[in-house]
């Protein structure tokens, strides 16, 4: 699925200040005519030359990002500080927090990356300017990349401005340049907890309150489960699947799986209380393509679980464990639904709009777990509540719509389209 942006008529031209907006269409132009370049002319060192080289232009370009991810923070914050208030929104005007989600939301839809990623950028965009003087330097030059900027950035986040300087005046004493992205983070998280003991440790504390379990998808009908859990826990759950597996390969029958299949097991055994890994007894939503229904041979059409990706249908059908499978049919990866006349997306309904859009939130670039569902036309405006009029957000863009400025059509053909206050459509995806 993808999602593409459509900026408006003013978006293209001359910008203010010194550095204008065709500056960087010339940039992209260079680039154009450097990719259609012939190679073959060009030996194994002047390759590696320009590998070198476009990498330093892309942490330049990053830094340059940056500082115009400041600037826009800034002048739209002020902007809706000084803002006349006729539209009646005085507390989103005066409201910091809803300022500062504005701005990463506006951020996010066009860097085209998640809100967690759009957070990110705008945090390193203010740090930087706040005592990591010379940790910017190294990014301008194209020195250091935006990951390892990153990297250090997030170490620092919770110090004040002095702090930050002493942080970024001991890292100058090393070069930063020849380190890789973990040995930085080390460093300089090191370098904090020396400097700021009393902020290090709340952060810690902090952290482990935070403690969760999340599931991300993975290729192949897999998936990633996570455990962010203090350190002591963590090792002390990957010593006990250790120990299991030493005790099955002690055991005189013959050893049939690896190392991480047993460890693997033993997990899922011990969490679901379960015998055996494939007994695992829950209900598991999926949706089938009704061809694969009507299709007595083995359909090239996969089923779903929603948020987690394809799957065989053959798969499911051949269950060794009890699980319980909600099947919603589908024709041509569109869920088939009804509609309501309740104000809120309950039941079936709520069902059908987490299926269609695959537990995620729907808004673009956006790949957090869905949250909310939403009236695209609102409801306070005379929108109703069915299938068509309903969307899957996460919290952040369900709460960020109702912001001033901020507007959600949906189109003829389907498309739901967003307006950010400056004026930038963007479609939603497919």
């Amino acid at each position: 699925m993808t999602a593409t942006q459509e900026p408006p008529a003013h978006a293209t031209g001359v910008g203010s200040g010194r550095f204008r907006s065709g500056d960087l269409a010339l940039i992209q132009l260079l680039i154009d005519q450097a990719i259609g370049d012939d190679t073959t002319l060009l030996s194994e060192a002047d390759l590696i030359d320009q590998v070198q080289q476009i990498e330093s232009v892309q942490a330049s370009l990053a830094a340059l990002q940056a500082s115009r991810i400041r600037a826009f923070a800034q002048t739209h914050i002020q902007n809706r500080l000084t803002d006349d208030g006729t539209d009646g929104s005085d507390r989103a005007r005066t409201d910091p927090e809803r300022l500062h989600r504005s701005v990463v939301a506006q951020i996010q839809l066009a860097c085209r990356v998640s809100t967690t990623e759009a957070r990110t950028r705008v945090a390193n965009a203010r740090d930087l300017h706040s005592g990591l003087d010379h940790v910017r330097g190294l990014h301008t030059a194209g020195e250091l990349s935006a990951a390892k900027v990153t990297a250090i950035a997030v170490e620092c986040r919770d110090l004040d401005p002095h702090q930050r300087r002493q942080v970024d005046t001991r890292l100058a004493a090393h070069d930063l340049t020849r380190l890789g992205i973990g040995r930085l983070r080390a460093m300089t998280r090191r370098l904090v907890a020396e400097i700021a003991p009393e902020r290090f440790r709340a952060r810690v504390h902090a952290a482990a309150a935070e403690r969760r379990v999340t599931l991300r998808p993975a290729p192949d009908a897999m998936s990633y489960l996570t455990a962010y859990i203090p350190v002591a826990q963590g090792a002390a759950c990957l010593a006990a699947l250790q120990k299991a597996f030493v005790q099955v390969q002690v055991d005189p029958a013959p050893l049939t799986r690896s190392r991480g299949q047993i460890m693997a097991d033993t997990l899922v055994e011990r969490v679901t209380g379960q015998a055996t890994a494939t007994a695992v007894n829950l209900e598991v939503q999926v949706t089938v393509p009704v061809q694969a229904l009507l299709d007595p041979t083995p359909s090239p059409l996969p089923a779903e679980i929603p948020g987690l990706g394809p799957v065989p249908v053959e798969l499911l059908a051949t269950s060794e464990g009890t699980a319980s499978l909600r099947r919603l049919l589908t024709d041509q990866g569109l869920v088939i639904g009804g509609d309501s006349r309740q104000r809120t997306f309950t039941g079936l309904l709520a069902t059908l709009v987490k299926a269609r859009a695959n537990n995620r939130c729907t808004e673009p670039y956006c790949d957090a777990p869905l949250r909310h569902i939403d009236h695209i036309h609102r409801h306070t405006d005379g929108g109703h509540t069915e299938l068509d009029n309903g969307r899957g957000l996460c919290e952040f863009h369900n709460h960020i719509r109702e912001q001033p400025g901020w507007h959600v059509t949906r189109t003829p053909d389907g498309t739901v389209l967003t307006t950010t206050p400056t004026g930038h459509t963007y479609r939603g995806p497919d």
